[in-house]
């Protein structure tokens, strides 16, 4: 099995910028090396056939994705429109400001298979490409945000994946996100 980077995870994974809430102390190239290289810990059934997550422990500093909302924290929550691309329409996002998420305990490489790859019009050369990643302080799943659920349920031509919503997993993201957030540095 060959696994690669897509375009999209790339550019979201290791931006130029090296900012600290992406993948840190590994280039995108060393990053797919290890993940040909190296068995996961697990595979996770994703949320369709075409998708995949691979459980590898974390080798590098990168930190947790999410952070628990408090009342200590809650002042710190940030919100705005915002694309994902150039060709996506802005969503609602939030985000913590000046908070230290601890160093995840696992990577969970979201992979796609080449046949959804292709469809969404993004052909790779490999059984799978890498579309996002998950820093997790234990070997789970994380909820999608919900946005990204509705998104995928629009369709390959608004960004998603062409996956009709799934209510019951739409439920489970809401409440999972209603009590966490993501970070900036």
């Amino acid at each position: 099995m060959s696994i690669v980077l897509t375009r999209f995870a790339r550019t979201r994974l290791f931006p130029r910028d090296a900012r600290r809430n992406a993948i840190q102390d590994c280039t995108p190239e060393a990053f797919e090396r290890r993940l040909n290289e190296e068995a996961p810990l697990r595979v996770l059934e994703g949320y369709a056939p075409f998708c995949r997550l691979h459980v590898h422990r974390n080798w590098t500093s990168t930190r947790c994705l999410t952070v628990p909302i408090t009342e200590r924290n809650r002042h710190l929550l940030r919100s705005a429109y915002e694309a994902r691309t150039r060709e996506e329409l802005a969503v609602l996002v939030r985000w913590f400001e000046g908070v230290e998420p601890p160093v995840a305990g696992y990577l969970l490489p979201i992979l796609y298979s080449r046949a959804q790859l292709e469809k969404e019009g993004s052909p790779i050369d490999a059984d799978w490409g890498v579309v996002g990643c998950l820093y997790t302080a234990e070997p789970e799943e994380i909820p999608m945000a919900p946005i990204t659920l509705l998104r995928n349920a629009l369709g390959v031509e608004e960004g998603g994946s062409g996956v009709p919503l799934d209510r019951d997993a739409y439920r489970r993201a809401v409440e999972f996100w209603e009590h966490n957030a993501n970070w900036r540095p």
